[in-house]
């Protein structure tokens, strides 16, 4: 028997992650330049001196200094880029074409995409992730229906998509050895498809973006779809609303196939950790000082800023906080989880699940117009579980096959060729 051909290695690191890294150090020095020049004007006007008609660009000599510091480094960017413009097709090695990304790789690109993603998308930086529908390791192409079906394969009338959270990627989905979508796909006899994409871009960006993909996959779909079920997990739940919302103004024609929506640890009304960062570019501004530093706390991405109230309109509505409510006409659950052992309100109230209040992981809210009404049965809160452990839970997993598996069977799988 003829020995099989080893596995091609995976790559920690590309040629392009170089020049991509050194174009966001030449962004990271300018940025520190205007703070440092800003701090520079601070004290000049808290002193009674002149700080010119720029309040946050220094004249004269002073400000030709920072100009040419600026020149200098911005001359050192394009000279790096030159250099690296010759050099990666040298380190870009033919034998690994068609090697894919590492594990390890895939999570920092999706971590900075988290942090930095719309700043990366805007810089056109190779580092930015483009939004991809994925079906296990391989990229659904939507605008080449041949080659789509060929990395389809086979497949079933019902699509379960997969909607990662902040930070992350769609091979995230399995922690521990568990995967939450090899027990739903089986439940629902749906054939899975996952969702990549910058979770750094504003959230209603990314659901106007996944909701004209949608439209795509559905025209796409081999077989005639008969059901859609959508599993968002943190960001994700917020993303997947925003989509069905955004496919709907559309007139779009997959929402009508949506049957379920399963929101995992969703923060419907924000979430704390982007309000505690909200706090200190106040505290920074409130003194002359340290005001411009304000400007690193802005470095959250716009993403992170949406997560503040869970903002899920888009800007051309006018009003991006106006309540949006749950689905009309569709199955929504949703799982919260809570470190604290047991229920107990000042331990959920305090603690949620390290990232993540109760209350907003439920939907509740203090104004009525807000709230977001539950079918009776339909929310479930897992106690000594964190954020992340909602995809690990076995405890979540029984629960989400109990809720999923009354949906009708479907067809005997069909040929994506």
């Amino acid at each position: 028997m003829a020995a099989s051909p080893p596995e091609r290695p995976r790559r920690h690191l590309k040629p392009d992650d170089l020049r991509a890294a050194a174009q966001l150090a030449t962004q990271a020095t300018l940025g520190v330049i205007g703070i440092t020049e800003g701090v520079h004007q601070a004290v000049r006007r808290r002193v009674g001196l002149s700080a010119g008609d720029a309040p946050e660009r220094a004249g004269g000599l002073t400000g030709r200094v920072y100009r040419a510091i600026r020149g200098v480094a911005q001359g050192l960017g394009a000279g790096v880029d030159g250099v690296l413009q010759a050099v990666l097709p040298l380190l870009d090695d033919p034998a690994r074409a068609g090697a894919g990304d590492s594990p390890a790789r895939e999570a920092v690109v999706a971590a900075l995409n988290g942090v930095l993603g719309d700043r990366l998308a805007a810089m056109g930086n190779a580092l930015a992730q483009p939004m991809e529908m994925r079906r296990a390791e391989r990229v659904l192409p939507l605008s080449r229906a041949d080659r789509f079906q060929d990395a389809l394969g086979p497949c079933r009338p019902h699509v379960l998509l997969m909607v990662h959270g902040l930070c992350m990627n769609d091979t995230q989905w399995r922690r521990n050895g568990h995967d939450h979508t090899d027990v739903l796909s089986e439940a629902l006899q749906a054939t899975p498809v996952r969702l990549r994409y910058n979770s750094g871009l504003r959230i209603a960006a990314n659901g106007r973006e996944l909701a004209q993909m949608l439209e795509r996959l559905m025209d796409h779909w081999p077989v005639p779809p008969q059901g859609i079920t959508v599993v968002g997990h943190s960001m994700g739940g917020l993303l997947a609303r925003s989509a069905w919302h955004e496919g709907r103004r559309a007139q779009h024609r997959w929402p009508a196939l949506v049957k379920h929506l399963v929101f995992l640890g969703t923060p419907h009304h924000g979430a704390p950790l982007e309000r505690a960062g909200h706090g200190a570019d106040l505290l920074l501004a409130s003194s002359p000082y340290s005001a411009p530093l304000a400007r690193l706390g802005r470095l959250r991405s716009a993403g992170i800023t949406d997560l503040r109230y869970g903002h899920l309109r888009h800007p051309d509505e006018g009003r991006i906080d106006a309540p949006l409510p749950l689905p009309e006409g569709v199955a929504c659950f949703g799982v919260a989880a809570c470190l604290a052992p047991r229920r107990g309100l000042l331990a959920e109230r305090l603690v949620g699940d390290g990232l993540v209040p109760l209350r907003s992981a439920l939907g509740e809210h203090d104004e009525p117009a807000r709230r977001l009404v539950f079918a009776r049965g339909n929310l479930r809160v897992v106690h000594r579980t964190g954020h992340l452990d909602l995809l690990s839970s076995p405890e979540v997993a029984a629960q989400l096959r109990q809720w999923l598996a009354a949906a009708p069977p479907a067809s005997p799988v069909a040929s994506g060729a």
